[in-house]
């Protein structure tokens, strides 16, 4: 199991806009991720309605899984759009 812990870059949290690039970034990575508050539980990371339901605020903890091949490059590119807030993932990470 890879697991990253991070805190939500964007100040407005993970809602509209920021949800929109995050489940893009997770589905364009093609490996199963889930997403969960600290301490909550988990959702599918490739789910609008899942993410925007997590209600993840600015500043707040999130944690990022998974169990598939490939795990550490995905969760790495997908922690750092989320810990820096970016409008989009960046191809050199």
């Amino acid at each position: 199991m890879v697991e990253r812990r991070v805190n939500v870059g964007w100040a407005e949290g993970l809602h509209a806009r920021p949800a929109s690039i995050f489940v893009r970034a997770t589905t364009a990575t093609g490996v199963p991720v889930t997403i969960a508050k600290a301490g909550g539980e988990p959702v599918n990371a490739a789910s609008m309605l899942a993410v925007l339901g997590l209600g993840a605020q600015g500043g707040e903890e999130i944690v990022l899984a998974s169990e598939a091949d490939g795990a550490d490059a995905a969760i790495d590119r997908l922690a750092k759009l989320v810990a820096e807030g970016l409008d989009e993932l960046p191809e050199t990470v």
